[in-house]
């Protein structure tokens, strides 16, 4: 509350400022680029009562997995992948790759980022299920018109102040030895963690930390926020307000369209928003769909 009271009265300072200077210098360039980032800024605070949800002001993990398909899928998967990334660095998040894993050819088969700062998940939250892809493949040497499919899962980093119990005669947990691009114990010692959570089968796992340790701690903190997360789905649905279930990875399940071939256009199905800058939204300017699913 007093960051959003401060950010509020920044806001409010900044304004008063801009009014003294625009009376002195209504065409300076400087004076107007100042009054449309304020106006910006403005309309991005005023949003701040949409996250009221328990966890919306938490971080967030968020997992993209590539759908059937082959290397068309894992290539739409990693572009995905720095979608998100540089929408979250636009933010001021910070981005950590918790697991990756990489394509067979090019792309990824699936990535687990953690995203850390304020409302990351309020934000995200919305962003589940599955987002398609219709391009010119350049992967196919007859340049054909290629459909993809990829599906986004999000879930909050909760911190301490949420208490979720957590029984040990509940937890299978099972050591593996961790593949991929990484530090001198890659490969050489069985440091990736995978738990299972029996009573839900919920299953976690983490091998880009440094030790055994460090991968079975943040894998304890990513079966927590997803435990939370199903408490919180379990609440939604007997309030006959769950969020939509994400369905299969493949046609007439997408929750947003992105077309660059034969025309330019991102369009979400369950508002009607689109975009026809296809090349900034991949770039990570995604606010206006989230943001109109926040006011929905």
């Amino acid at each position: 509350m007093e960051k959003s009271l401060g950010e509020l009265n920044a806001l409010e300072s900044e304004y008063n400022n801009l009014v003294e200077l625009y009376e002195l210098a209504p065409d300076d360039g400087d004076v107007i680029s100042a009054i449309e980032t304020l106006r910006d800024a403005a309309h991005r605070a005023k949003f701040v009562t949409l996250f009221r949800d328990p966890a919306d002001n938490n971080g967030a993990f968020l997992f993209i997995q590539a759908g059937a398909g082959g290397t068309e899928a894992q290539d739409w998967a990693q572009m995905l992948s720095r979608m998100y990334a540089r929408w979250a660095e636009r933010h001021g998040f910070s981005v950590e790759i918790i697991e990756e894993h990489e394509g067979d050819t090019a792309g990824i088969k699936n990535i687990t980022y953690r995203i850390s700062g304020l409302r990351a998940y309020g934000w995200l939250k919305n962003e589940i299920g599955v987002h398609r892809l219709v391009r010119i493949s350049p992967f196919n040497a007859n340049g054909k018109r290629q459909t993809s499919f990829a599906s986004v899962d999000v879930w909050p980093d909760i911190d301490d102040t949420i208490e979720i119990e957590i029984n040990d005669k509940d937890l299978r947990i099972d050591t593996y030895r961790a593949s991929g691009a990484g530090g001198q114990h890659v490969n050489k010692t069985d440091s990736a963690v995978r738990i299972t959570h029996i009573p839900t089968n919920t299953v976690v796992t983490c091998q880009n930390e440094r030790s055994q340790i460090q991968n079975r701690e943040m894998a304890m903190k990513m079966l927590r926020s997803k435990l939370y997360e199903l408490e919180m789905q379990k609440r939604a649905a007997e309030e006959d307000a769950a969020k939509a279930a994400q369905k299969k990875i493949e046609w007439g399940s997408q929750i947003r369209n992105y077309v660059l071939y034969p025309y330019q256009l991102v369009k979400d199905v369950r508002t009607g928003v689109e975009k026809t800058d296809s090349d900034a939204v991949l770039d990570g300017d995604l606010d206006d769909f989230m943001l109109a699913l926040l006011q929905q």
